[in-house]
């Protein structure tokens, strides 16, 4: 089974997706399987992290523009603005697939795991996430 799922977002950071992904697995005819999901975009990622303390996610973002500032003199690619480029270099330092198992209908997530999906640009809008099982 093959579902796509339009998540909304903001801006930069993290957004938490497993109330998206939840119910297609929930009317998925398996038992038990895997998971896929991927993003259709080049300046986004998915992760799995800490869905506790948000400031879990601040630091990781914090993190990441840092190790990839915007405005570095090398960037050719500039054409869309100065967070284009970073966001095509951290969704290539992170993923655009994560595989999850589940079973009985529900994701077997930690008990501090929540899916995310890491939006790299500044600007508001939507991105697609194909949901495989």
């Amino acid at each position: 089974m093959i579902q796509e799922i339009s998540i909304p977002v903001h801006g930069q950071g993290l957004y938490p997706i497993n109330d998206q992904v939840r119910p297609v697995v929930a009317a998925s005819d398996s038992s038990e399987g895997l998971c896929t999901l991927f993003i259709r975009h080049t300046s986004a990622s998915l992760l799995i992290q800490e869905n506790y303390d948000d400031s879990a996610r601040v630091d990781l973002e914090n993190w990441l523009n840092r190790l990839v500032p915007e405005n570095d003199p090398l960037y050719t690619h500039t054409l869309e603005g100065a967070d284009d480029m970073p966001a095509h270099i951290k969704s290539a330092l992170t993923a655009t697939q994560v595989s999850i198992p589940f079973q009985r209908g529900e994701l077997m997530l930690g008990t501090w795991q929540g899916v995310y999906l890491w939006e790299h640009r500044h600007h508001a809008g939507s991105r697609t996430v194909v949901v495989h099982l």
